[in-house]
């Protein structure tokens, strides 16, 4: 990593009913999740607090789907069906984006660690500590 300032990235679904920008490195420092619902749809977790997301347009083109605790909103467009971004359990104050659903334009590098989402609370309780 080359430690390049954060800046503005856009990203949105398939379709392009929804769009959004997240302030991010050049470099991103990525999750990738084993659980049921993550390693179905390949999701790369880019996790930001809230105030580095904003939604650009589409509020009313996303449906949510819950499960488990309910704490996730796993938001999807309602034209595509694409998950570009979500409120994800382990940061509910905050977004996770789908890496894969930024515009490569301004990513340098992705860095992808492993999160063991099927022992979902032991791989919480590391990334505290990592």
């Amino acid at each position: 990593m080359n430690g390049v300032p954060a800046g503005w990235h856009r990203g949105g679904c398939h379709c392009g009913d929804v769009k959004f920008e997240v302030r991010a490195a050049a470099d991103l420092d990525l999750l990738e999740c084993n659980c049921s619902m993550c390693s179905r749809g390949a999701y790369l977790h880019l996790i930001v607090p809230a105030e580095d997301f904003r939604l650009i347009v589409g509020a009313d083109a996303l449906t949510d789907y819950r499960f488990g605790t309910g704490t996730a909103r796993h938001l999807f467009c309602r034209r595509c069906g694409v998950k570009s971004f979500y409120v994800p359990r382990s940061h509910p104050d905050g977004y996770s984006v789908n890496a894969r659903c930024l515009d490569p334009a301004g990513i340098a590098s992705m860095r992808v660690r492993p999160f063991d989402g099927r022992n979902w609370e032991a791989a919480r309780a590391a990334l505290d500590t990592a």
